[in-house]
Protein backbone atom coordinates (compact mmCIF):
# COMPACT_ATOMS: atom_id res chain seq x y z
CA UNK A 1 0.00 0.00 0.00
CA UNK A 2 1.11 3.45 -0.75
CA UNK A 3 0.98 6.39 1.82
CA UNK A 4 0.89 9.84 1.83
CA UNK A 5 2.53 10.72 5.10
CA UNK A 6 3.90 8.82 7.88
CA UNK A 7 2.17 8.91 10.99
CA UNK A 8 5.12 8.84 12.92
CA UNK A 9 6.64 11.76 11.64
CA UNK A 10 3.26 13.82 13.17
CA UNK A 11 3.12 12.23 16.44
CA UNK A 12 7.12 13.12 16.53
CA UNK A 13 5.99 16.96 15.78
CA UNK A 14 3.49 16.36 18.51
CA UNK A 15 5.37 15.74 21.45
CA UNK A 16 8.11 18.17 20.80
CA UNK A 17 5.68 20.88 20.87
CA UNK A 18 4.25 19.29 24.20
CA UNK A 19 7.64 18.80 25.72
CA UNK A 20 7.75 23.33 25.44
CA UNK A 21 6.19 25.03 28.74
CA UNK A 22 3.71 27.30 27.57
CA UNK A 23 2.78 30.68 29.19
CA UNK A 24 -0.88 30.54 30.70
CA UNK A 25 -3.11 33.49 29.29
CA UNK A 26 -2.43 36.50 31.72
CA UNK A 27 0.75 35.14 32.92
CA UNK A 28 4.00 37.42 32.83
CA UNK A 29 6.28 35.93 30.13
CA UNK A 30 9.21 33.88 31.61
CA UNK A 31 12.32 35.48 31.38
CA UNK A 32 15.12 33.67 28.99
CA UNK A 33 17.34 32.47 31.94
CA UNK A 34 13.94 31.04 33.78
CA UNK A 35 13.08 29.13 30.18
CA UNK A 36 16.61 27.88 29.82
CA UNK A 37 16.47 26.23 33.38
CA UNK A 38 12.90 24.58 32.20
CA UNK A 39 14.33 23.90 28.91
CA UNK A 40 17.48 21.56 30.33
CA UNK A 41 15.55 20.33 33.38
CA UNK A 42 13.33 18.79 30.56
CA UNK A 43 16.39 17.82 28.32
CA UNK A 44 18.44 16.22 30.91
CA UNK A 45 15.35 13.96 32.01
CA UNK A 46 14.26 12.87 29.05
CA UNK A 47 18.18 11.83 28.76
CA UNK A 48 18.01 10.05 31.90
CA UNK A 49 14.36 8.61 31.41
CA UNK A 50 14.56 7.47 27.46
CA UNK A 51 11.53 5.37 28.17
CA UNK A 52 9.16 8.57 28.96
CA UNK A 53 10.18 9.78 25.70
CA UNK A 54 9.09 6.57 23.72
CA UNK A 55 5.97 5.91 26.22
CA UNK A 56 4.77 9.37 24.73
CA UNK A 57 5.60 9.22 21.10
CA UNK A 58 3.43 5.89 21.40
CA UNK A 59 0.86 7.34 23.30
CA UNK A 60 0.78 10.58 20.99
CA UNK A 61 0.41 8.40 17.87
CA UNK A 62 -2.02 6.11 19.27
CA UNK A 63 -4.53 9.25 20.29
CA UNK A 64 -3.49 10.36 16.04
CA UNK A 65 -5.26 7.32 15.24
CA UNK A 66 -8.19 6.59 17.84
CA UNK A 67 -9.45 10.08 16.73
CA UNK A 68 -8.67 9.68 12.85
CA UNK A 69 -10.80 6.50 13.15
CA UNK A 70 -13.09 7.87 15.09
CA UNK A 71 -13.62 10.59 12.43
CA UNK A 72 -13.62 8.15 9.71
CA UNK A 73 -16.63 6.40 11.47
CA UNK A 74 -18.42 9.40 11.48
CA UNK A 75 -18.10 10.14 8.13
CA UNK A 76 -18.66 6.63 6.82
CA UNK A 77 -22.65 7.42 8.65
CA UNK A 78 -22.97 10.84 7.71
CA UNK A 79 -21.66 10.78 4.20
CA UNK A 80 -22.47 7.16 3.01
CA UNK A 81 -25.21 8.55 0.29
CA UNK A 82 -21.86 10.07 -0.99
CA UNK A 83 -19.35 7.48 -0.56
CA UNK A 84 -21.97 4.40 -1.90
CA UNK A 85 -24.15 5.99 -4.65
CA UNK A 86 -22.51 8.92 -5.70
CA UNK A 87 -24.24 9.00 -9.33
CA UNK A 88 -20.53 10.56 -10.99
CA UNK A 89 -18.95 7.91 -9.43
CA UNK A 90 -18.36 5.69 -12.16
CA UNK A 91 -19.63 1.90 -11.50
CA UNK A 92 -18.90 -1.57 -12.44
CA UNK A 93 -20.17 -5.32 -11.78
CA UNK A 94 -24.05 -5.46 -11.43
CA UNK A 95 -25.08 -1.45 -11.17
CA UNK A 96 -27.93 -3.18 -8.92
CA UNK A 97 -26.42 -5.31 -7.25
CA UNK A 98 -26.93 -5.91 -3.18
CA UNK A 99 -23.72 -4.85 -1.81
CA UNK A 100 -21.30 -2.41 -3.29
CA UNK A 101 -17.09 -2.67 -3.14
CA UNK A 102 -15.95 1.34 -3.17
CA UNK A 103 -11.90 1.26 -4.48
CA UNK A 104 -9.93 4.38 -4.05
CA UNK A 105 -7.16 3.90 -6.18
CA UNK A 106 -4.51 5.19 -8.59
CA UNK A 107 -3.07 4.07 -11.50
CA UNK A 108 0.28 3.92 -11.17
CA UNK A 109 0.58 1.99 -7.43
CA UNK A 110 1.77 -1.15 -8.43
CA UNK A 111 -0.67 -2.42 -5.21
CA UNK A 112 -3.51 -1.28 -7.28
CA UNK A 113 -2.20 -3.35 -9.68
CA UNK A 114 -1.77 -6.14 -8.08
CA UNK A 115 -5.40 -6.39 -6.30
CA UNK A 116 -6.50 -5.50 -9.51
CA UNK A 117 -7.19 -9.42 -11.20
CA UNK A 118 -8.30 -10.11 -7.83
CA UNK A 119 -11.33 -7.71 -8.09
CA UNK A 120 -12.07 -8.95 -11.67
CA UNK A 121 -12.29 -12.35 -10.40
CA UNK A 122 -14.34 -11.27 -7.29
CA UNK A 123 -17.21 -9.73 -9.57
CA UNK A 124 -17.35 -12.49 -12.90
CA UNK A 125 -17.72 -15.02 -9.34
CA UNK A 126 -20.54 -12.92 -7.65
CA UNK A 127 -23.21 -11.18 -9.90
CA UNK A 128 -24.64 -9.52 -7.24
CA UNK A 129 -21.72 -7.56 -6.47
CA UNK A 130 -21.15 -3.69 -7.65
CA UNK A 131 -18.20 -1.77 -7.97
CA UNK A 132 -18.07 2.10 -7.19
CA UNK A 133 -14.13 3.40 -9.21
CA UNK A 134 -13.02 6.65 -6.68
CA UNK A 135 -9.98 7.72 -8.59
CA UNK A 136 -7.63 9.14 -6.47
CA UNK A 137 -4.16 10.25 -8.04
CA UNK A 138 -1.58 10.68 -4.90
CA UNK A 139 1.89 9.88 -6.74
CA UNK A 140 2.20 12.73 -9.09
CA UNK A 141 1.58 14.74 -12.30
CA UNK A 142 0.90 11.44 -14.67
CA UNK A 143 -1.60 9.71 -12.40
CA UNK A 144 -3.85 12.79 -11.89
CA UNK A 145 -3.66 12.60 -15.80
CA UNK A 146 -4.60 9.15 -16.14
CA UNK A 147 -7.63 9.82 -13.66
CA UNK A 148 -8.49 12.52 -15.22
CA UNK A 149 -8.42 10.25 -18.69
CA UNK A 150 -10.53 7.30 -17.02
CA UNK A 151 -13.55 10.49 -16.44
CA UNK A 152 -13.16 11.38 -19.49
CA UNK A 153 -13.35 8.14 -20.78
CA UNK A 154 -16.58 7.53 -19.03
CA UNK A 155 -18.14 10.25 -20.74
CA UNK A 156 -17.50 8.09 -23.92
CA UNK A 157 -19.32 4.82 -22.01
CA UNK A 158 -15.81 3.38 -21.54
CA UNK A 159 -14.73 3.59 -18.22
CA UNK A 160 -14.19 0.29 -17.11
CA UNK A 161 -12.85 -1.22 -20.47
CA UNK A 162 -10.28 1.90 -19.79
CA UNK A 163 -9.56 1.04 -16.59
CA UNK A 164 -9.28 -2.22 -16.83
CA UNK A 165 -6.67 -1.38 -19.84
CA UNK A 166 -4.40 1.00 -18.07
CA UNK A 167 -4.55 -1.37 -14.55
CA UNK A 168 -3.01 -4.12 -17.07
CA UNK A 169 -0.13 -1.52 -18.62
CA UNK A 170 3.25 -2.75 -17.83
CA UNK A 171 6.46 -0.52 -17.05
CA UNK A 172 6.66 2.84 -16.17
CA UNK A 173 3.35 4.90 -16.58
CA UNK A 174 3.59 8.50 -18.78
CA UNK A 175 1.16 10.38 -20.36
CA UNK A 176 1.97 9.45 -23.76
CA UNK A 177 1.11 5.29 -22.21
CA UNK A 178 -2.40 7.12 -20.89
CA UNK A 179 -3.48 8.06 -24.60
CA UNK A 180 -1.88 4.99 -26.25
CA UNK A 181 -3.62 3.18 -24.06
CA UNK A 182 -6.63 5.14 -24.66
CA UNK A 183 -6.22 5.12 -28.45
CA UNK A 184 -6.19 1.47 -28.20
CA UNK A 185 -9.67 0.58 -26.65
CA UNK A 186 -11.75 2.50 -29.28
CA UNK A 187 -11.53 6.10 -27.35
CA UNK A 188 -11.61 8.88 -29.12
CA UNK A 189 -8.61 10.72 -27.94
CA UNK A 190 -9.01 14.01 -29.36
CA UNK A 191 -12.39 14.56 -27.50
CA UNK A 192 -10.82 12.50 -24.20
CA UNK A 193 -8.07 15.63 -24.51
CA UNK A 194 -11.19 17.98 -24.44
CA UNK A 195 -13.23 16.66 -21.59
CA UNK A 196 -10.26 15.82 -19.18
CA UNK A 197 -9.94 19.29 -18.50
CA UNK A 198 -13.62 19.63 -17.71
CA UNK A 199 -14.36 21.94 -14.37
CA UNK A 200 -16.72 18.42 -13.55
CA UNK A 201 -13.91 16.18 -13.86
CA UNK A 202 -12.17 18.85 -11.38
CA UNK A 203 -14.91 18.80 -8.84
CA UNK A 204 -14.77 15.00 -9.34
CA UNK A 205 -11.49 14.66 -8.03
CA UNK A 206 -11.57 17.20 -5.45
CA UNK A 207 -14.35 15.38 -3.96
CA UNK A 208 -12.49 12.21 -3.91
CA UNK A 209 -9.67 13.49 -2.21
CA UNK A 210 -12.00 15.22 0.31
CA UNK A 211 -13.45 12.09 0.96
CA UNK A 212 -10.76 9.66 1.33
CA UNK A 213 -9.05 12.22 3.89
CA UNK A 214 -12.26 12.37 6.32
CA UNK A 215 -11.99 8.39 6.03
CA UNK A 216 -8.67 8.80 6.74
CA UNK A 217 -7.89 6.70 3.89
CA UNK A 218 -3.61 7.89 3.02
CA UNK A 219 -3.01 5.64 0.79
CA UNK A 220 -3.96 2.95 -2.03
CA UNK A 221 -5.35 0.97 -2.98
CA UNK A 222 -7.76 1.50 0.07
CA UNK A 223 -11.69 -0.31 0.36
CA UNK A 224 -14.56 0.81 1.87
CA UNK A 225 -17.57 -1.57 1.81
CA UNK A 226 -20.68 -1.66 4.35
CA UNK A 227 -19.11 -1.00 8.06
CA UNK A 228 -15.46 -1.08 7.36
CA UNK A 229 -12.39 0.49 5.73
CA UNK A 230 -10.07 -2.07 4.89
CA UNK A 231 -6.20 -0.32 3.39
CA UNK A 232 -3.99 -2.24 1.47
CA UNK A 233 -4.06 -4.75 -1.73
CA UNK A 234 -5.88 -7.54 0.32
CA UNK A 235 -6.65 -11.10 -0.60
CA UNK A 236 -9.37 -12.36 -3.00
CA UNK A 237 -10.35 -14.84 -0.30
CA UNK A 238 -10.29 -12.24 2.26
CA UNK A 239 -12.53 -9.86 -0.48
CA UNK A 240 -14.80 -12.51 -0.42
CA UNK A 241 -15.04 -12.45 3.61
CA UNK A 242 -15.87 -9.05 3.89
CA UNK A 243 -18.53 -9.03 0.71
CA UNK A 244 -20.29 -11.98 2.70
CA UNK A 245 -19.90 -9.94 5.88
CA UNK A 246 -21.97 -6.89 4.08
CA UNK A 247 -24.25 -9.21 2.83
CA UNK A 248 -25.29 -10.58 6.21
CA UNK A 249 -25.33 -7.20 7.11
Amino acid sequence: MLFRMPIGTLTLCCVAAAAVPRRPAGAAELAPEQRQAIESIIHDYLLQHPDALIEALRAAEEKVKTDASEKAKQTLVARRSEIFDNPETPVGGNPKGDVTLVEFFDYRCPYCKQVHPRLQELLADDRQLRIAYKEFPILGAVSIAAARAALAAHRQSKYETFHDAMMAAKGEITEDTVYRVAGSVGLDVDRLKRDMSSPQIDAALRANHTLAEALDITGTPGFVIGDQMVPGAIELSSLRELVAGARRR
